[in-house]
């Protein structure tokens, strides 16, 4: 909600006639940092609700709404100069590994349970619950 209404005030601010893309500078960076963080949200839902549900709820959830803040810095970064984004990318392509990561740990315990017997869930648990408060880190 946020993101949109940017760039509907850039947009009013900057034609005076709803979304038209053929605007300032401005306008096209609000307009570029509001796609980019859309087309990103499929992806991060997807790994987000694996590795809740695969591996461990609690570094998911905490994982996520680190997420959410960096889309928000990266969103604010884009509207100054492209290369104040970076860093907000930079961090969200590491959260995105990280859910990725417990997604496939919680496959892995799966078919491990399923076709040996053996159960580590307990330990995934512990090492993404370790690791987790190392996203903290820029």
């Amino acid at each position: 909600a946020f993101f949109a209404n940017k760039v509907e005030h850039e947009s009013r601010h900057c034609n005076g006639k709803g979304l038209q893309r053929q605007g300032s500078s401005s306008f096209d960076r609000v307009y570029t940092a509001n796609q980019n963080c859309g087309h990103a949200y499929p992806t991060f839902l997807a790994v987000l609700w694996c590795a809740g549900l695969l591996c461990s709820q609690a570094p998911a959830a905490f994982a996520g709404l680190m997420y959410l803040f960096v889309r928000q810095k990266y969103f604010v970064g884009y509207l100054g100069e492209r290369t104040q984004s970076t860093p907000g990318y930079l961090f969200g392509k590491r959260i995105i590994l990280f859910l990725f990561l417990m997604s496939v740990a919680g496959i892995l315990n799966y078919y491990l349970v399923f076709f040996f017997g053996s159960d580590f869930e307990i330990h995934i648990k512990t090492i993404t619950g370790a690791i987790s408060p190392l996203l903290l880190i820029p």
